[in-house]
């Protein structure tokens, strides 16, 4: 019942992937790794919740670029890319400091370009098969970037 006031306050014209938003504010993201369950929360209120493919190699936090690895802890969303080439996209803001620190003490590259996004048709039934990014369907990251905001927390857990 929950789950379903967040999507009746989703519009949207079929024509178009932008989608307008009039619930309650997405206070928070929460993303469950190893259930393969990201969640939109309103305080301590969940507002909708999704399955999502992760990265060839999901296992453990991303340290190093083309790990393929999605990052653990807490970021924010820090941008969003209208046209990007998975549909839509929110920019995760990984890599932090430690991020970084961690990378280069190994001489490598943490990565970066992180995101929510689509999938595209070639992909849509395939598991885990990111670069370390959080891939949901078309249809679920036109709600999710309708109802998200730049700033938004996101904590990924293992």
């Amino acid at each position: 019942m929950v789950v379903g006031l967040g999507a009746a306050a989703l519009t949207g014209c079929s024509t178009t992937k932008f989608r307008t938003y009039s619930g309650p504010p997405v206070t928070r993201i929460q993303v469950f790794k190893g259930q393969r369950r990201l969640q939109l929360l309103n305080g301590e209120r969940l507002l909708k919740e999704y399955d999502f493919e992760l990265g060839f190699a999901p296992a453990g936090h991303k340290s190093f670029e083309g790990d393929g690895r999605t990052p653990e802890g807490a970021y924010l969303i820090n941008r969003r890319n209208p046209n990007s080439r998975y549909h839509l996209s929110l920019g995760i803001s990984y890599p932090n400091r430690n991020d970084i620190a961690y990378a280069r003490s190994h001489g490598l590259s943490p990565g970066g370009d992180i995101f929510i996004h689509g999938t595209p048709n070639p992909l849509s039934n395939e598991d885990d098969w990111t670069w370390g990014c959080i891939a949901v369907t078309n249809d679920e990251i036109e709600e999710i970037y309708a109802m998200v905001r730049d700033g938004t927390p996101i904590y990924i857990y293992p």
